[in-house]
């Protein structure tokens, strides 16, 4: 059993064919928001390569632990390490899997009982990046993208006694309030240029970071100015677009590191092969030599940012619903269903592409067709029900300006329709079963809108499908009652209904 295994540690020797860290930081340059998962497989890698290209050792990362605290002293315990399991699939459909330990993680701290570490950290000198992986709900805004004051209220009395000169010991309850008050400290101790560098699935990722924060300042009982002004002069805000498939880990993936690595691994995690990462080049304060190991620096991001929303990110959540509905846990199985690949491909290259502008270089259609490929990759085990969360704040991301550019050139956008119908009976389902919809943010408002159709003359799926896509801040003004668009989804409703109702 893996429990009875000695802990992943600086000391542990690794077995053949797993790849101990290339280099060790030397000090803390990045303290990162939101370390979870996806930072794991995708920032810290990137770090770590470039220490070892490029001989700079400054950018050790300090993680911000949001939702996990138990990894701190399971982190800590491992001296900062931990595995990445590369699982891929190679022409004859065999399972490759490489495993790799990283060491770029200086530590972890949890605001819950380290607030004050995290503020001190973005005040000192040394951390010239603090970087966020917060995901869409971490930005805590509403349906109209304004920052929701009720959430972040306990930071910005916090905020509001610091910019006053009190003491500031109370505990973060927001990534955007921690980010706010970090940044007072380093302001209050002198104020060395900083970058804030946004690494999550939001289109202009880095203007939405700073329109919050701006909001966030604004709340304050008190005066901002000089704040104002040194954060206008000291710090940049740029725009990333990362990828890379990251499953959340569980305990199969941790038992499968334990059996590789002879020893137990609670931050280990498992990804797919590919790997990609493109960077606004606006930094204030340097930046690790990421272009090194692969990223792409370029002076406009959006390009491939929409790329990679509308087409991986929108066709995601495509499949996820679609194979929910149509009985598949994973999202390989999903996707092999040839009802849902046929939906994909329609939304990817009669929905989305046409609404894209093409990236210097790229074959979108080809980017397309590998997408699916690494969909279908058996070896992540990426399931439909992680996928398929959070609907109601990432479909109006994905899906949102596809349907107003289609309607707007006089195209019904059927991918997109596939993948409302879906949504909208996965919404009901949950409903009626009592199943957890997987959305903090939208659940009251889905549930009191299935639960009065149940109630009235539109309880059927239908009816409720145009009444659902229909709720402010889903779709842009006027397209949820387009009467095509609706047409078009009561059409694919009736057909998922037809299959049968009892699966989610």
């Amino acid at each position: 059993m893996s429990h009875d295994l000695p802990r992943l540690g600086a000391t542990t020797p690794l077995p053949d064919g797993v790849t101990g860290p290339r280099v060790l930081p030397e000090s803390v340059g990045i303290v990162h928001l939101g370390w979870g998962a996806f930072h794991r497989a995708h920032q810290a890698v990137y770090t770590e390569d470039a220490m070892a290209l490029g001989g700079d050792r400054s950018w050790g990362i300090l993680g911000d632990v949001e939702r996990t605290p138990v990894l701190v002293p399971a982190l800590r315990e491992q001296d900062g390490r931990y595995t990445v399991l590369t699982s891929g699939v190679d022409d004859d459909g065999t399972v490759v899997r490489t495993a790799r330990v990283i060491g770029s993680v200086v530590d972890v701290a949890y605001p819950g009982d380290e607030t004050p570490r995290l503020l001190a950290a973005m005040a000192a000198d040394s951390t010239r990046l603090i970087t966020l992986t917060v995901t869409e709900k971490g930005y805590t805004r509403t349906a109209d993208g304004h920052l929701d004051l009720p959430q972040v209220a306990a930071d910005v009395t916090a905020f509001t006694a610091a910019l006053r000169g009190e003491a500031d010991p109370v505990a973060a309850v927001s990534a955007i309030g921690l980010l706010v008050r970090g940044l007072l400290a380093r302001f209050h101790a002198g104020g060395s240029p900083v970058t804030v560098l946004s690494c999550d699935n939001i289109p202009h990722n880095g203007r939405v970071l700073w329109s919050v924060v701006d909001e966030f300042i604004a709340a304050a009982d008190t005066d901002t100015d000089a704040f104002r002004s040194w954060l206008a002069d000291s710090t940049t805000w740029p725009s990333s677009m990362v990828d890379r498939i990251t499953p959340a880990a569980t305990d199969a993936t941790r038992a499968e590191i334990a059996a590789v690595l002879g020893a137990r691994d609670e931050a280990g995690i498992l990804a797919e092969p590919f790997s990609q990462w493109v960077i606004e080049d606006r930094f204030a304060a340097g930046r690790p030599a990421w272009e090194l190991a692969g990223a792409e620096f370029t002076t406009d991001v959006t390009a491939w940012e929409n790329a990679k929303l509308f087409m991986l990110n929108g066709t995601h959540s495509l499949i996820a619903y679609a194979g929910r509905l149509l009985g598949h846990t994973t999202m390989a199985d999903a996707v092999g269903d040839p009802r849902i690949a046929t939906a994909a491909r329609e939304y990817m290259m009669r929905d989305a592409l046409p609404t894209l502008t093409v990236p210097e270089g790229a074959d979108l259609a080809e980017y397309g067709e590998g997408l699916l490929r690494r969909f279908a990759n058996p070896a992540t085990g990426h399931t439909t029900t992680q996928v398929s969360t959070d609907g109601s704040q990432k479909l109006p991301i994905r899906w949102g300006r596809v349907v107003a550019d289609s309607l707007a050139a006089g195209r019904v956008p059927r991918g997109v329709a596939f993948g409302l119908a879906a949504w909208s009976e996965f919404v009901r389902r949950a409903v009626r079963d009592g199943i957890d919809l997987g959305d903090p943010a939208g659940a009251e408002t889905l549930t009191a809108t299935v639960r009065a159709a149940v109630s009235s003359s539109t309880a059927a799926p239908e009816d409720l499908a145009a009444t659902l896509i229909a709720l402010p801040g889903l779709l842009p003004d006027g397209a949820g009652t387009d009467p095509g668009l609706v047409a078009a989804v009561v059409a694919q409703v009736r057909a998922l209904t037809a299959v049968g109702d009892d699966v989610i």
